[in-house]
């Protein structure tokens, strides 16, 4: 009888701790599995970061043996230079160094110069995750320029394609998204109803000359801004019109409290791209 009865429970039991054992050896496996491919993505992620890494510094080591070539010197102020773009490329553009905070208005200034045809293309784009359109200013084709908050478009009755230097001036405000536009000081066009109601999204990149299809990048070189630019400040509130109007006469300059145009801010990518050192007044109004 316990012959008998050992004979029947011993295959149970030798089963169950089979089971046992196979049940700890998938678990191990698992977790090795789970750890190599968190190593996999560290390593990946480490490469990435070191591959831009690289391509920043070396960026930056042409950037300055270019303007050692070309006699580029120090700049008299830091907000004394412009951003030089010459061609129709999509690996040619500025990147500041900063974002911008959640804003329910703003004002965006800049000194701008070209005679790029047809349409200068874009001089300025913020994006955000989930919209890379939050903030564009654009003239692409023979369309008028455009400005794009969120995507929605309002257009600008600002001409700046005749190769001169000209100080541009557009301010929003969330509150029934109302827009104005100024060109030199003076003010040429307003209007509402342009993403009323949307706050601008904080965290994201801003890029000088290119239009971005995904946050920093996807660059169409159809679209891209050809000329030089200046003194790209972005205030969080709605300037006043004697404000704008004393920075485009050159009577007095104002830095942006969110964003303001120093050297140190913006950063230049691609191979004929260049800071130069610029008095913008002197060369927009020589008779002063």
């Amino acid at each position: 009888m316990r012959a008998n009865l050992s004979g029947t429970s011993f295959p149970s039991e030798l089963r169950d701790l089979l089971q046992r054992r196979l049940g700890e050896l998938e678990k191990q496996l698992l977790k090795k599995v789970s750890n190599l491919e968190q190593e996999k993505s560290q390593l990946s992620n480490a490469t990435a970061a070191y591959r831009l890494k690289t391509e920043s510094t070396l960026n930056a080591l042409v950037e300055r043996i270019s303007e050692l070539e070309k006699g580029g010197g120090d700049f008299k102020s830091p907000e004394q230079f412009k951003l030089s773009l010459p061609q129709r490329t999509n690996y040619l553009y500025g990147r500041i160094t900063k974002t911008l905070p959640e804003m329910y208005a703003f004002t965006l200034c800049m000194w701008i110069k070209s005679s790029a045809s047809p349409g200068v293309g874009t001089p300025f784009s913020y994006g955000v995750p989930g919209q890379a359109n939050e903030i564009v200013l654009i003239e692409w084709g023979h369309n008028p320029i455009e400005l794009l908050i969120n995507d929605k478009v309002a257009q600008l009755p600002l001409e700046v394609r005749d190769g001169k230097w000209h100080h541009i001036c557009i301010s929003w405000t969330t509150r029934d998204g109302q827009w104005e536009a100024y060109q030199d000081g003076e003010k040429l066009g307003t209007g509402d109803n342009l993403a009323a109601w949307h706050p601008i999204k904080p965290g994201g990149v801003i890029i000088l000359g290119q239009e971005q299809d995904v946050v920093g990048g996807r660059f169409d070189a159809g679209q891209a801004f050809v000329g030089e630019l200046s003194q790209v400040n972005i205030w969080d509130r709605v300037l006043k019109p004697v404000e704008i109007q004393s920075i485009a006469n050159c009577s007095s300059y104002l830095a942006g409290n969110v964003i303001s145009w120093l050297s140190s801010n913006v950063e230049v990518f691609g191979r004929g791209a260049f800071k130069r050192p610029l008095e913008i007044c002197l060369e927009r109004l020589p008779n002063l």
